[in-house]
């Protein structure tokens, strides 16, 4: 289908956002179980941080919208709806955020919110990727490793993103967590190299004999099922360069994954720590477009004569 950009932005922006939250609380309930609470701007910039990114992905969000005034309706549908779950779950994320770091500023106990901002984080991880795995017209997206892997791609840029900023701030504990965001970086590549193979590997449903009922071995298509462009052309079956998802491919793979992993292992100096997180936030824009361009809907059989 056609990759959308609000989307994009919204998933990777997001996704880093609430791995960058959950790195934070881990290292602050360590520092607390060792009595060397974490220094204020650590908190409560990153924190600052992880709202900002939240709040940027969110208006990207809105963009996606035919009606963006309506966009208070879309919790309606809670009950039923993994999109309505995670527009009530992502407000009440950024909330226990807030609350979280207020505590610290406060010199209030902290342990709750921030328990209450990581658990949100893990839901909102769920409900974003069971929009997409919960579309069965999609088999490349109806399978339980689609928010296993936002969640995984998540956590790695997130723990890169807190590795950069306590190297900024000279912490101590810059290098260790740049190992663990390399390690993750690692978790994350295994978990998207598997689903590609998977989508590679998926045998067809339907073809145009069993559409038709007629059982001869060659049916060719002289045309599509419409004079002209429509919505169904447009945004699920797109023409694009031959070669286009393969070369976007690679580089998210080397951008997303590879690169990243490497100059993280490195651990050398802030700056490269920085680079590591910009690259890969990059590279994972080229993912989240080759997750989206990798989603074939059943219609196309149907809309896509032979070229």
């Amino acid at each position: 289908m056609l990759p959308p950009l609000s989307m994009m932005l919204f998933t990777v922006l997001a996704g880093a956002a609430q791995g960058l939250l959950l790195a934070l609380v881990g290292l602050d309930a360590w520092a607390a179980l060792r009595q060397q609470p974490l220094p204020e701007p650590v908190v409560v910039g990153g924190a600052g941080l992880v709202l900002v990114m939240c709040a940027a992905g969110l208006v990207a969000a809105v963009f996606h919208l035919g009606h963006p005034l309506r966009a208070w309706r879309a919790v309606a549908m809670w009950r039923t709806s993994w999109l309505s779950r995670e527009v009530i779950a992502l407000p009440l994320f950024m909330a226990a955020v807030a609350a979280w770091a207020l505590a610290h500023q406060l010199e209030w106990p902290s342990a709750g919110p921030g328990a209450v901002a990581a658990v949100l984080a893990l839901v909102l991880y769920a409900c974003t990727g069971m929009i997409y795995a919960a579309v069965q017209a999609m088999r490349a997206w109806a399978h339980p490793v689609t928010p296993l892997n936002f969640a995984l791609m998540g956590i790695a840029s997130g723990l890169a993103l807190a590795a950069a900023a306590l190297a900024l701030l000279s912490q101590p504990q810059a290098m260790s967590m740049a190992l663990g965001a390399s390690g993750a970086t690692v978790l994350a590549a295994l978990g998207r190299g598997w689903a590609l193979r998977r989508i590679l590997n998926l045998p067809a449903r339907t073809t145009l004999q069993t559409a038709i009922g007629v059982r001869h071995p060659r049916i060719v298509q002289t045309a599509s099922g419409a004079m002209g462009g429509t919505f169904n052309t447009r945004e699920f079956d797109p023409p694009r360069p031959d070669g286009q998802l393969a070369r976007m491919r690679w580089l998210a793979a080397a951008a997303g994954f590879v690169l990243p992993a490497v100059l993280l292992a490195s651990a050398s100096a802030a700056w490269v720590l920085a680079v590591a997180c910009v690259v890969q936030l990059a590279g994972l824009m080229a993912e989240r477009w080759c997750f989206f361009a990798e989603a074939q809907h059943t219609q196309n059989l149907y809309y896509r004569p032979k070229r």
